[in-house]
């Protein structure tokens, strides 16, 4: 008998007790393995996740090997496991039409199932059955195929499967933006098959796609035809939102225990050590148990309150699932795995030890893990008074092959027959490890010469686009219609990569076609999609946003490439650079800049040191297509541009009159600004706007020759009013603007009035009635023969406006065009998948549209454009705020905390209506203001609404198109404090004082905080009237709360019956089916409060309920309230206490809300005193002393037993 080792006794036990739990049950046929023994469904994960330990033994054997015999059982093993990958393949690849579609859609109904008949390998439910989209299962199964590629199996054979493989990429690429039902299989945690987006789906998918990246799926004897090709944008994507989710899980799952494959073995999706740790430590705290950690908080799983007879839960259901949720032993399995592979040798022995004392032992010696550990039906009630108390009972599956075979790895790496490098060949472990310094590689092109002389003039060397040959460089929409060809498979109908948007990081490498190298230019130079890069300041902000992004996030080998084109569209009016932007460039050469190192240079100098991609799939694969077809498609894509026609502007010819041309003109004078629905409040603007003008004595106005009304969103064509139109002729132009919308206007008069019109705005009022009465394809016969249609004279207008920088046209002509964002969809994604949601258009709802999930591009610009109604206007700066806000929501998601749904239309509200309060100048002028401001102005001033920053607006007189006009400029006041408008850092010392003053209870109603409490900007900001006003308004748009609101909100209503609020309820009946972090309850609060049109008032209502949680949080649970709290009351009765309080010391008050002649004359909204919104909210005047005062009066609080009233604030 031949000796054996000590490790091949030990091999041959695991391989023993593999065979016996899941390789005995591997079907000869399918190659696919049950979930027990008399079941004949087979799951995607866990037949991935069974296979694991197989590998795992396959690779211990071939490295320990003793004899043949060792050598033999490797292969073996490793067969089985490329028959189960194979098997599964062959599985999905039955379902390519699935795919196909999915990767257009995203639908439910057309995703890969998530379970195939164990026998044939075919589906064994219907799509409606299953909640069969899991994201995580399919990257699961592509991660796992990448490492065991690598390790040396062969598992793909054929191109076609090549084909599909990276049509499987293509298919988890969106994880990041598809709500899916999850790992357990269940989307919402009431089970009602309602998808969600999940953060192990997005972790698991980051993870395949960084390891399929470049990777031959042939192994060492492939090809350039066998790599896999990811966009790296996609995996980034999936970054940036792990980092903002984690450690929450979804909407209905604070945390989740699945999170430990993502931070951890398998996946290593993470990078950011913090964290990892910070997720870990909130799993543990939330869910550990003796027996393993639970799924989820309220998961109601084979507990003894569960319902065996139906899938679904009832939401009263779920708090009858606290503490007694089911516990896991496979989660210690992942936590000994997790310790192995970061080297925490105290956790591997902790998590050892308890996992061995609760596995099941055969009586063949060998070890089981069950499925879960349940309390038993007649201890649930000793259970739920003491948490964690009573023995729980084994039940499910024995084994659980999902967590065996992670029992398995962990024993097998424990003691020592494999490292944690051999389970992961592709380094995924060392995802978190510190990186190197990225110097991101700049090269500045001009468009021709003159560009490069001008250049020449500051001493910048740069080169021209032609100068670059032998590279080839153009827009990035041509790199996505170059991708659009990778996957395309005839045989198996797969058309490839669908023509999404190009990230940066895409953008910037270099590409190799055939014998030719190309480079690309950033999507967002891009300026004949959208009018963003027309602005310098704008363009030259987003250049050096996305080099910083560049230097933080490039994992790739070599260098970014960025490659800038300079055009002859960033000139000024006089054809001169931009200072700007020669100052960009300047700083450029110093080789450092938004705190990232950066190398300026020349183009055919980076060759050597940057990233560079063979485009290898368009020339090798049978059905590729020809090159220099290819190549010569895109050259005319390049020179087809907007074609610009020159018919507007100066004519040649005999002139008419000056007074036929004037009488023309009013026909259809103003149209564009009576389309415009922007408002501001008149009790929002500040007193005397009407007095103001520029330093010249000229009104406020960015709109040339237009004199309107913004606020009218339509004409009333039964009484025309046009206010603005003053003179003589008042009457008469009244009749003809009139006459105009009610279609009498003489087009032929029309038409001759546009080629003689000097003025652009002239033109455009025109060419808009032009377009709305006749329609874009009407022809005008302007050229004659030559059919010249009304959308080419609009093209050519949006055209001239912009060189002109008319900013306000730019946007209406835009709008009319239907111009929408290149990224429009993924700016709302973006926000979106951060657990934000969108509103655009002005409340209430329906006008007001809720974005809850993203959407494709048409459908988003669509959903925009009907909530603005004809406004164009409102409808591109809605896409432009988009924009801004997607961007700062990335580099700045400080700015979004405690907001959860975010409403467009108040924003740009509350941008006019600062604009008013800034200049002093009425709504009209101040809606001018705004649409006239410059991309980069706009999205300057948005910050600072969102910061809180102080700002000054400077106009300044300029002349072009021989029109004057005042230009309005958005400044930061950074030698002055930046006043915090967040109402968490508002009212952070109101309550952190108040905090202290709540003891215990003594004369709550005598409650006066001291002036004291006011800490010196807070008085200085007090003496400022109107100054906490604004505040309020502010936060009240901007839908910010103090932190830790919505938690309060929950632990508030488990004291009360609910709350009302404005004309909704919260119900106390909302604790019962949601927890209290869960983000689902926070939504449903915002959902109740948003109801409340004023921002202000909202405020005030967030400042009273956060009072009721003061008192809940120190009066030690004696305060119960059996009714429904209705805080409209307490504001309004507090409200009451201010007006009589000022009655009795003759305020401000007496002149407005103390008289009942003169009511609300101060404009004070919702029956409120104005000068009650803007008390600060701590001191003996405060909002938060008159609420309090308000509490007492209104609702029951405990007595002390000689009758006196308890208090909790001194």
């Amino acid at each position: 008998m031949r000796n054996r080792s000590n490790s091949g006794v030990r091999l041959d036990y695991y391989r023993r007790m593999i065979v016996k739990t899941i390789l005995s049950y591997q079907h000869p046929v399918s190659g696919l393995v049950p979930a027990t023994p008399d079941h004949s469904h087979a799951w995607v994960r866990d037949n991935v996740y069974s296979i694991l330990s197989v590998w795992g033994l396959a690779l211990a054997y071939r490295k320990k090997a003793d004899l043949d015999e060792d050598r033999a059982k490797a292969y073996e093993l490793e067969q089985s496991v490329v028959k189960l990958m194979r098997g599964l393949l062959s599985s999905m690849m039955k379902q390519m039409d699935k795919v196909e579609k999915f990767k257009l859609n995203q639908s439910p109904r057309d995703s890969l199932h998530a379970k195939y008949m164990v026998s044939t390998g075919r589906i064994c439910v219907g799509d409606h059955e299953w909640g069969h989209l899991q994201l995580d299962a399919t990257s699961l199964y592509l991660l796992q195929l990448a490492q065991m590629t690598a390790s040396g199996l062969q598992i793909i054979y054929t191109l076609d499967e090549v084909s599909f493989i990276q049509n499987l990429v293509f298919y988890i690429q969106s994880a990041y933006r598809t709500p899916d039902f999850g790992m357990w299989e269940r989307g919402d945690k009431t089970n009602h098959g309602v998808p969600e987006i999940n953060a192990t789906s997005i972790g698991m998918a980051r993870a395949a796609l960084e390891a399929l990246n470049g990777l031959d799926l042939f192994g060492a004897r492939g090809g350039p035809s066998s790599i896999i090709h990811v966009m790296p944008d996609e995996a980034q994507q999936c970054q940036a939102i792990l980092h903002s989710v984690l450690p929450r899980e979804s909407n209905s799952k604070e945390t989740d225990a699945g999170l430990l494959s993502i931070i951890s073995y398998p996946a290593f999706a993470v990078d950011d050590p913090e964290l990892i740790e910070l997720t870990r430590n909130t799993l543990l705290e939330k869910l550990k148990g003796r027996y393993g950690l639970c799924r989820f908080l309220r998961d109601g799983y084979k507990t003894a309150k569960e319902d065996p007879n139906r899938l679904h839960y009832d939401p009263w259901e779920l708090q009858g699932f606290e503490n007694i949720e089911c516990e896991w032993p496979m989660f210690y399995a992942y936590l000994v795995l997790d310790g192995l592979f970061n080297g925490k040798l105290d956790q591997v022995e902790e998590y050892s030890t308890a996992l061995e004392q609760i596995l099941i032992k055969t009586e063949d010696g060998l070890k089981y893990v069950p499925e879960l550990y349940a309390v038993p039906a007649d201890k649930v009630d000793l259970e739920y008074k003491n948490p964690k108390s009573q023995d729980r009972v084994a039940q499910g599956k024995l084994p659980q092959i999902w967590g065996q075979s992670l029992y398995v790895l962990g024993r097998l790496v424990k003691e020592g027959f494999l490292s944690p490098g051999e389970l992961d060949p592709l380094n995924r472990r060392l995802t978190a490890e510190p990186k190197p310094d990225i110097v991101v590689q700049v090269v500045i092109l001009a468009e021709d010469t003159s560009i490069q002389e001008k250049l020449m003039y500051y001493d910048l060397k740069v080169q021209t686009i032609a100068e670059v040959a032998p590279i080839q460089v153009y827009a990035a929409n041509f790199l996505a219609f170059l991708f659009s060809h990778l996957g395309t498979n005839k045989k198996l109908h797969m058309s490839g990569r669908p023509r999404d948007v190009v990230g940066v990081l895409a953008s910037s490498e270099l590409y190799t076609l055939g014998s030719q190298t190309l480079a690309f230019f950033p999507q967002f130079v891009d300026q004949q999609k959208f009018y963003l890069p027309l602005d310098t300041s704008l363009l030259l902000d987003m250049i050096k946003t996305d080099i910083q992004y560049l230097g933080s996030n490039w994992s790739m080998m070599g260098r970014p490439l960025m490659v800038v084109p300079i055009r002859k569209s960033l000139l000024d009016m006089s054809s001169s650079l931009h200072p700007a932007l020669v100052a960009t460039i300047k700083k450029l050469q110093t080789g450092y800049i938004s705190g990232t190192r950066v190398h300026l240079g020349f183009l055919n100098d980076f060759v050597s040191t940057s990233c560079v991609t063979d485009l290898t799939f368009l020339s090798e694969q049978e059905d590729s297509p020809d090159l220099d077809k290819m190549l010569r498609h895109i050259h005319q894509m390049a020179k087809g541009q907007a074609r610009l026609t020159h018919l507007l502007g100066m004519t040649e010819g005999p002139r008419r009159s000056v007074g036929t041309r004037l009488r023309r003109k009013s026909s259809v004078k103003g149209i564009i600004r009576r389309s415009c629905s922007i408002q501001v409040e008149p009790g929002e603007l500040p007193e005397g706007h009407s007095d103001f003008s520029s330093s010249s004595g000229s009104p406020i106005s960015s709109i040339p020759t237009s004199p309107g009304i913004y606020g009218i969103s339509t004409p009333d064509l039964n009484v025309p009013s046009h206010p603005h139109l003053k003179g003589d002729n008042d009457t008469e132009e009244k009749i003809m603007a009139y006459d105009a919308y009610a279609g009498g206007a003489d087009v032929t008069e029309l038409i001759q009035q546009l080629k003689d019109a000097e003025s652009l705005h002239e033109q455009a009022d025109i060419i808009h009635y032009l377009y709305t009465n006749m329609g874009p394809e009407w022809d005008t016969k302007m050229e004659g023969s030559v059919r010249c249609r009304v959308s080419d004279l609009l093209s050519e207008l949006y055209e001239k406006a912009g060189h002109l920088k008319q900013w306000w046209l730019v946007r209406h002509t835009a709008g009319m065009l239907r111009k929408k964002v290149e990224d429009l969809a993924k700016a709302a994604t973006d926000i979106i998948v951060r657990q934000k949601q969108l509103a655009v258009g002005l409340p209430p709802e329906p006008r007001e549209k809720i974005i809850t999930r993203p959407l494709p591009p048409d459908e988003l610009a669509a959903i925009i454009h009907d909530a603005c109604g004809d406004d164009n206007s409102t409808a591109m700066l809605t896409q432009e705020v988009l924009v801004y806000l997607a961007m700062f929501i990335r580099t700045e998601p400080r700015l979004f905390k405690e907001m959860l749904r975010i409403r467009v239309g108040l924003i740009i509200q509350v941008m006019a209506t600062e604009l008013a309060r800034t200049l002093k100048c009425s709504g009209e002028d101040a809606s001018d203001q705004l649409l006239n401001l410059s991309p980069y102005e706009m999205k300057t001033l948005l910050h600072h609404i969102l910061s809180g920053k102080e700002f000054v607006v400077t106009s300044e007189a300029v002349t072009s198109n021989n029109v004057s006009e005042r230009r309005v400029s958005v400044h930061s006041l950074e030698h002055q404090r930046s006043t915090r408008s967040r109402y968490s850092s508002q009212a952070k010392y109101s309550v952190d004082r108040m905090r202290h003053d709540l003891q215990t209870v003594d004369d709550l109603g005598s409650f006066h905080p001291e002036p004291s409490v006011l800490t010196q900007e807070d008085s200085f900001e007090s003496d400022r009237q109107g100054q906490w006003l604004r505040r309020r308004r502010l936060d009240g748009a901007l839908n910010r709360v103090p932190v830790g609101f919505y938690s309060d909100i929950w632990k508030l209503l488990k004291r009360c019956h609910g709350l009302s609020i404005a004309t909704g309820t919260l119900n106390q009946s909302l604790t019962s089916e949601m927890t209290v972090g869960e983000i689902k309850f926070a939504l449903h609060v915002e959902a109740v409060l948003n109801k409340i049109p004023q921002p202000e008032y909202r405020q005030l209502c967030v400042e009273s309920i956060l009072m009721l949680c003061l008192i809940i949080e120190h009066d030690g649970g004696r305060c119960h309230w059996n009714e429904v709290i209705n805080v409209d009351e307490l504001v309004h009765h507090g409200n009451r206490l201010f007006i009589e309080e000022q009655k009795e010391l003759d305020g401000d008050v007496t002149l407005c809300c103390a008289n009942p002649k003169t009511y609300l004359k101060c404009g004070g909204l919702a029956g409120v005193c104005q000068n009650f919104y803007d008390l600060a909210p701590s001191g003996r005047y405060g909002t938060m002393s008159y609420l309090c005062r308000s509490v007492v009066h209104c609702l029951k609080l405990p007595c002390a037993g000689d009758g006196n009233l308890d208090c909790i604030v001194q």
